[in-house]
């Protein structure tokens, strides 16, 4: 007999079908092999599906663990928004941990009409990635990184974000950098573009790993701790951030628009 698995596709950072970022949730009861989570991962194709098991440690409610199709990746916030939204309407809660392997204690929480996930706030400095600026098409002002891989180009305006049409083969090249273009917003305060080829992934749709990048660098360069953006992807989506302390609170809505078994 085949081992049925929970299974809900869920658009996160949407409020109706068909916009934000496309992720799977994924209900276990225990883990699986890390090939078998990776490769269904590369079975559903969406940019991360995540895997939830109760937590034995007491530390959070659940593990969290989370599958590009093809490799585990350290953390995702679209996906843990997506499986905040499906358990705590399951179980009718108000707020969820997750624990991670290399992210720590994540959580999500009931906001309005939506729902507010916090993450570790990811901090750059300004630095410079001339292999990259050749590739994205247009030159940045500003230019900043970290030792994780996330870099952002900060631009003048929201058109030139929306004008962006850079080497994606190239950007792949260069490893499973997010390269994270940035400007104020027409619309919205703060307005990106996330590419993550190297990663599997040309254009991100609403990535909230990135801005949990953004949400730190945006605060100093508007001299506040709250503030809206837009990602302008084909499907886009639309944030609040907040920065607390050391923890980045991202705010949206969730759809579900797919729910049954995974057969395996």
């Amino acid at each position: 007999m085949p081992q049925k698995i929970p299974y809900w596709h869920v658009d996160a950072f949407a409020s109706q079908p068909f916009g934000g970022n496309q992720a799977a949730v994924m209900v276990l009861d225990e883990w699986l092999p890390d090939d078998v989570l990776v490769q269904i991962g590369g079975e559903n194709l969406f940019a991360e599906t995540a895997f939830v098991v109760r937590d034995a440690t007491g530390e959070a409610d659940w593990e969290l663990r989370w599958c590009t199709p093809t490799y585990e990746i350290a953390l995702c916030g679209h996906a843990t928004l997506a499986s905040g939204h499906i358990l705590l309407q399951r179980d009718d809660g108000e707020r969820i941990t997750f624990r991670t392997r290399k992210s720590g204690i994540l959580e999500v929480v009931k906001a309005g009409d939506g729902y507010e996930l916090a993450l570790p706030a990811i901090h750059t400095a300004p630095g410079e990635y001339p292999e990259a600026v050749a590739l994205l098409g247009a030159t940045p002002l500003e230019v900043w990184r970290n030792d994780s891989r996330y870099n952002v180009f900060l631009f003048e305006n929201e058109a030139a974000i929306r004008a962006l049409d850079p080497d994606i083969r190239g950007l792949g090249a260069l490893g499973t950098d997010q390269f994270i273009c940035t400007a104020p917003g027409d619309s919205t305060d703060i307005v990106s573009r996330v590419f993550v080829p190297g990663g599997g992934v040309d254009e991100d749709s609403v990535t909230g790993s990135a801005h949990a990048v953004l949400t730190a660098f945006w605060a100093k360069k508007l001299g506040r701790d709250s503030f809206t953006a837009h990602q302008a992807s084909q499907r886009g989506g639309d944030l609040t951030l907040r920065l607390e302390g050391d923890r980045a609170w991202l705010g949206g809505p969730c759809v579900t628009v797919v729910e049954g078994s995974f057969y395996l």
